[in-house]
C-alpha cells in the first residue's frame, strides 16, 4: 500500500479515536481538568482537523501516481503537526504567542499548502 495511503488511515483512525474525546468533554469533563486541560474545545479541534489531514492524504494518495519522495515526506509531516499544534493551545492557550510555535506552525502549513500544489501540479 502506498505510504500517503497508509499514513492518511492511520490519521483518520486517530481522528476517530479522538470522538471519544467529545463523549468524555460531556459525560466527564473533570477528567479533562484532572490531566489540566485549560481549553477542552481544542480537541474537538484536533479531532476534525485529523479526520481532514487524513481524507487530503488519502486523495493525495489515490490522485498523484508515484509522488516524489519530498512531496510525501512534506505532506506527512504537514497533515501530522497541523492537527497536533492545537494540542498545546489545549493546555496552555498563551503557548500560540511563542516564537517555537509559530515557526513550527508556518513551516507545517508551507509543507501542507506546498505540497498540495506541487501535487495538483503533478495531477493523475
Amino acid at each position: 500500500m502506498d505510504l500517503l495511503l497508509q499514513v492518511g488511515l492511520i490519521e483518520l483512525a486517530i481522528g476517530a479515536l479522538l470522538g471519544w474525546g467529545m463523549v468524555i468533554r460531556s459525560e466527564k469533563p473533570e477528567w479533562l481538568k484532572r490531566i489540566g486541560l485549560a481549553r477542552p474545545h481544542r480537541i474537538l479541534q484536533v479531532h476534525l482537523d485529523f479526520l481532514m489531514m487524513g481524507l487530503i492524504l488519502i486523495a493525495v494518495g489515490l490522485a498523484v501516481s508515484d509522488p516524489p519522495d519530498l512531496l510525501q515526506a512534506m505532506l506527512i509531516f504537514g497533515t501530522l503537526m497541523n492537527p497536533s499544534l492545537f494540542i498545546p493551545l489545549a493546555f496552555n492557550p498563551a503557548v500560540e504567542k511563542q516564537l517555537w510555535y509559530r515557526g513550527l506552525a508556518i513551516v507545517s502549513f508551507i509543507a501542507v499548502s506546498g505540497g498540495l500544489v506541487w501535487a495538483a501540479v503533478l495531477g493523475p
